[in-house]
């Protein structure tokens, strides 16, 4: 683990919960503050974990919280338009400079995803409660340390369905599949300049995913994955007109 707390910002709309009382039941105090709480209970003091909501002014994430955050976990549905492009363009920078991006769910269309992957990021999509089923296709990865089977299920979701518009994953982490027989890609890495992204489907809001054991595992996992490396970005523009070596013009 690192030597000092990864510092982490889960991001959610918290829309459907004001809103809709069966969203309400399942998570009363809102989506982010049951992943927050899953993170601390795995990580404790290796973290240390704030939230943010679409709500607070700049979204909750100023220049200044994006500054002093590690890895962002970002869930949103109703309202990805109304997230500000000024936002976007802060969160998508700080990826580009190191911090990681774990994306949930329906963040799939989320702007921020969108412009990293550069593509719809869009697919097919059934809410009848059904069975999903993940297996695991990187047992030695270490997102998915601490998983003890093959694969794990979550007995009622949403489901997703390939094909899945978004580039070609670094790493495939999970498949899913579903009773109604979709398959979809549900555990994918990338990086974008020196920033890792996890993209995790799991987490409907009318289902109570997110107090999983195995998902609170994965996401575990994948923060500590998605920790800054460190390595510095050059994707910057630059103005350098000297050659590192002397140049023979005879």
């Amino acid at each position: 683990m690192c030597a000092t707390p990864l510092r982490v910002t889960v991001w959610n709309e918290y829309v459907h919960e004001q809103n809709s009382p069966a969203v309400a039941k399942v998570y009363p105090h809102g989506i982010h503050r049951v992943i927050a709480d899953g993170l601390s209970e795995r990580m404790g003091a290796n973290v240390t974990v704030k939230t943010a909501t679409l709500g607070e002014a700049d979204h909750g994430l100023p220049p200044s919280t994006l500054a002093e955050t590690d890895v962002l976990v970002w869930w949103g549905h109703a309202a990805h338009e109304d997230v500000a492009d000024e936002v976007v363009d802060g969160v998508v920078e700080r990826v580009l400079n190191g911090m990681g991006l774990i994306v949930l769910h329906s963040a799939h269309a989320s702007k921020v995803f969108r412009r990293l992957m550069g593509t719809g990021c869009m697919l097919r999509w059934r809410e009848a409660g059904e069975l999903e089923r993940l297996w695991t296709v990187q047992p030695s990865h270490p997102i998915t340390e601490g998983l003890t089977d093959e694969y794990f299920e979550l007995p009622e979701t949403e489901m997703y369905g390939e094909y899945f518009d978004i580039p070609a994953p670094e790493e495939l982490i999970f498949i899913s599949w579903f009773a109604g027989g979709e398959v979809f890609r549900s555990g994918c890495t990338f990086r974008r300049g020196s920033g890792k992204i996890f993209y995790f489907r799991p987490g409907h809001e009318t289902h109570p995913i997110y107090y999983d054991e195995n998902v609170r595992t994965v996401l575990a996992n994948s923060v500590k994955w998605a920790a800054p490396s460190g390595a510095p970005y050059f994707g910057q523009p630059r103005n350098i007109t000297e050659p590192l070596q002397k140049l023979d013009h005879s």
